[in-house]
């Protein structure tokens, strides 16, 4: 998105910055939940199977949000800036906030941010169209209440109390077919209804229910990770130019 809009060879070091705070927010969150990841028998974690030290991924952790301050910077204050808050709210999350019913809430920051960060790194640093960050926060709490479906069994044995678990697998499936179908539908209107992102949020629409009724335990997240690729593809094609004016 950051090259189709205009960003131009500091798209790489956006590119590095997310992918820094990325590592920051993963490491950060195998560490806290190492305890629990142990307890449920989590094969996917290395922490949990002893195939990393919890010492070591907590230094990294702390190495790598250190690290994403100069290069985020590097991009340009502003948008530097507006990533960094992006990486504190992931952290809040991680350290306190998956916990309680404003589990939600980091996600739709975060997300929601993404579109502030590309769009002041611009030439001018203009702000992005509103209906552009509301579609990315919109799909942020998606991608939350999709994620946690496969955990469900594990994080009530282990005591994670979010939001989605309090309202149950079920729902939490319901919640993120209707937040993907808002996103689409904002999409749809910030590129003034462009064919490519009409045919793009039927696409991602009908993928939630479908994909998620494959039964595997990560099918709900996969299925709004291929809508989300979908509709970033289609904003692209329809014009990243629509990032910032209608």
């Amino acid at each position: 998105m950051a090259v189709a809009a205009g960003v131009g060879a500091r798209s790489a070091v956006l590119a590095a910055a997310i992918l820094v705070g990325q590592a920051s927010i993963g490491w950060a969150n195998d560490y806290v939940d190492a305890g629990r990841d142990r307890l449920v028998g989590r094969r996917d974690k290395p922490v949990a199977t002893g195939a990393a030290s919890a010492d070591v991924v907590r230094r990294c952790a702390c190495a790598a949000l250190v690290a994403v301050v100069p290069v985020s910077l590097a991009v340009g204050w502003r948008p530097g800036a507006a990533h960094l808050v992006a990486v504190g709210s992931a952290w809040l999350y991680d350290l306190r906030l998956k916990q309680t019913r404003l589990s939600w809430l980091p996600y739709a920051v975060s997300f929601g941010l993404l579109p502030v960060i590309i769009a002041t790194a611009l030439p001018g640093h203009p702000l992005p169209q509103a209906v552009v960050v509301a579609a990315g926060s919109c799909l942020g709490i998606g991608a939350h209440f999709a994620n946690t479906v496969g955990d469900a069994a594990d994080d009530a044995h282990t005591g994670v109390r979010g939001l989605p678990q309090r309202l149950g697998p079920r729902a939490s499936i319901v919640i993120a077919a209707v937040f993907i179908a808002a996103a689409a539908a904002l999409l749809v209107v910030a590129t003034s209804a462009s064919a490519a992102s009409i045919t793009a949020a039927a696409v991602a629409v009908a993928a939630v229910p479908v994909v998620a009724a494959g039964g595997s335990r990560q099918a709900p997240f996969v299925a709004v990770i291929l809508a989300t690729a979908t509709l970033v593809v289609a904003f692209v094609v329809a014009g990243a130019h629509h990032l910032t004016a209608a």
